[in-house]
């Protein structure tokens, strides 16, 4: 599309933070030291997990980038970026998880596909742009509208960005229309991320943020918004990142069976120390992050010592110096808390947290439980090791 293009290869990646764990360069896949995540409420940038399909887009002439908006709507429209900017802009600040976050242990019971994830791709960051409830008036789609006068249902996001799984065409995902066009749901044409303009990994110069939602439905790269009756029918929605149950293996499969995932559930991990670590006897903070999907609050998360018998409250906070109430008008609906407890360390000892959201949904005790072949949404019980020994800690 003009000004901006999908090179076929690798030769133009922009620069990475050295820090992140790559677990796949081509396209490249990354996450940052789980320590990371609990050095600060907001990620840097540099150090948000970066989950790509294809090489990274690349801007000519950022004045002739635009934004087609057509489909079963009366007035299709081009937007250029000068016309979104020009619509009143919004700071949400909301947690992005793939789907295929904490993967690795979900592998560690029986074999899965995707990459490797351990408990860092996720992040949480201030995002800046326009709403899309905003943008669909422009094309005379008011607010809180279920449906077009032409029947269009749902909201579907085309990339520039192209991938193998779609056979070489656009990645793209699609929302519902009641979602899209509530104002409440807080979903995003951003420009900006954490203050600054997107970087070439997070979708520049344009990109969808669909807070609450598995990140797999926050196109990056937007070529397109298209107002469609069904479900987009993409790979990424009708072939993957949808919950099957653990008896469910690549010759049995139906993915009609199944609707693409959306909300992500309730989940939390432990980032301060890592699964097997050696700490000195005595005291030992243990932090890490909660969060749940579709704006719910994290009302509790517990620490456990003794497998799962007994249980401390971990405090929890978000905003610097802030009181963290779940649901509270003071709070960021769609953002992780962060947690930590001391705990006193005289043996070995297996750490586990579980969170509580604001609904009583409550993280499964058994990664087994949840397993599925695609090895996504790993809300189990988070467990680290604590040997004793000699340790920084």
């Amino acid at each position: 599309m003009p000004g901006i293009r999908g090179p076929a290869e690798y030769s133009q990646e922009p620069h990475r933070h050295p820090s992140l764990k790559v677990n796949a360069k081509e396209p490249f896949n990354a996450e940052p030291p789980r320590s990371a995540l609990v050095s600060s409420y907001v990620t840097p940038v540099d150090l948000f997990y970066k989950r790509n399909h294809g090489p990274i887009p690349i801007v000519d002439h950022l004045d002739s980038y635009s934004v087609t908006l057509t489909g079963l709507i009366q007035n299709p429209r081009k937007l250029f970026i000068k016309d979104i900017r020009s619509l009143p802009k919004y700071n949400v600040t909301a947690t992005l998880q793939c789907a295929g976050n904490r993967r690795t242990a979900m592998s560690k019971v029986r074999n899965v596909r995707g990459v490797g994830w351990d408990v860092s791709a996720i992040g949480n960051a201030v995002w800046g742009g326009a709403k899309l409830a905003d943008v669909l008036e422009l094309v005379g789609i008011a607010n809180l509208t279920g449906s077009t006068d032409l029947g269009g249902r749902h909201v579907e996001f085309v990339s520039v960005d192209r991938c193998k799984e779609e056979n070489g065409a656009p990645y793209k995902a699609s929302i519902p229309l009641s979602q899209a066009t509530n104002p409440e749901a807080d979903v995003l044409l951003a420009y900006e991320m954490n203050g600054e303009t997107l970087n070439r990994d997070h979708g520049f110069p344009l990109r969808v943020v669909v807070p609450g939602v598995i990140g797999a439905r926050s196109v990056k790269w937007l070529d397109s918004i298209n107002v469609i009756a069904e479900e987009c029918q993409g790979f990424f929605m009708q072939k993957d990142y949808n919950m099957f149950p653990p008896s469910v293996n690549w010759d049995n499969i139906d993915w009609s069976s199944r609707r693409p995932q959306m909300d992500f559930p309730v989940q939390s991990a432990i980032c301060s120390v890592e699964d097997v670590q050696m700490v000195k006897p005595g005291k030992v903070s243990i932090k890490g992050y909660a969060v749940s999907g579709g704006g719910r609050g994290i009302e509790r998360v517990d620490i456990s010592l003794d497998g799962g018998k007994n249980w401390v409250e971990a405090s929890r906070t978000q905003k610097p110096e802030m009181h963290y109430i779940s649901e509270h008008n003071s709070s960021d609906k769609w953002a992780w808390v962060l947690f930590e407890a001391t705990i006193d360390v005289s043996q070995t000892t297996e750490v586990i947290a579980k969170a509580v959201d604001s609904a009583a949904n409550v993280q499964p005790e058994n990664v087994e439980s949840v397993w599925n072949l695609r090895g996504v949404l790993n809300t189990s019980w988070h467990r680290v090791l604590l040997r004793l020994g000699h340790s920084n800690l």
